[in-house]
């Protein structure tokens, strides 16, 4: 791991199974956690997002819905809002869209991941978990091909396997990480900066 990397971002991708998941991952963050962590978890169009709702209880870092336009700041998880894509613009504010389903998805892992990609180049952390279907392996392969750090949650700890297979097959993966490490890993990552 190299101690000199900058990272300004984490992007993460999670479906089928994916509270589960994010409780081992975002509740382990630390308050001194500098990054903003935006999160594509695959919802029903008609969902509350109550997601937002129940990480706020159980994080250390501020936990929120995105909203249109707003400025991305460190130390806050943003979630998609249910049947909106959630994009990151150049000037790393968000942007929210009800663009076509990609993948059957809206939100989109891919759509996340390709924006984040092009805003932050070398400076994000891609992580796909558990998931039924291959969203987020093309958002992976722009996050390698601009730099950045690819990681995928081990698929024998994963829910559904589907997603973070798909991942390791498209691209050359970084680190694949059992669930419980990841989140130990970002506060790693981070305290190198």
């Amino acid at each position: 791991m190299s101690k000199s990397r900058q990272y300004r971002a984490v992007v993460i991708g999670v479906s089928a199974g994916g509270l589960a998941a994010l409780e081992k991952i975002l509740p382990v963050l630390k308050p001194t956690f500098s990054l903003p962590v935006l999160v594509v978890q695959h919802i029903s169009p008609t969902s509350e997002n109550y997601l937002p709702i129940h990480f706020s209880n159980h994080c250390m870092l501020e936990v929120k819905e995105a909203e249109d336009k707003e400025h991305i700041e460190g130390s806050v998880v943003y979630f998609a809002p249910p049947n909106y894509h959630l994009m990151v613009e150049c000037d790393r504010a968000i942007a929210l869209s009800t663009d076509e389903r990609v993948n059957f998805s809206r939100p989109s892992i891919d759509v996340l991941f390709e924006t984040a990609a092009e805003a932050y180049q070398d400076e994000l952390i891609g992580i796909v978990l558990t998931g039924a279907n291959s969203d987020g392996a093309a958002g992976l392969i722009k996050i390698k091909q601009l730099g950045g750090l690819v990681v995928v949650q081990s698929p024998e700890t994963a829910e559904a396997q589907a997603m973070p297979k798909a991942a390791i097959e498209a691209v050359e993966v970084d680190h694949i990480l059992p669930l419980n490490e990841i989140g130990h890993f970002l506060n790693i990552l981070c305290e190198t900066e």
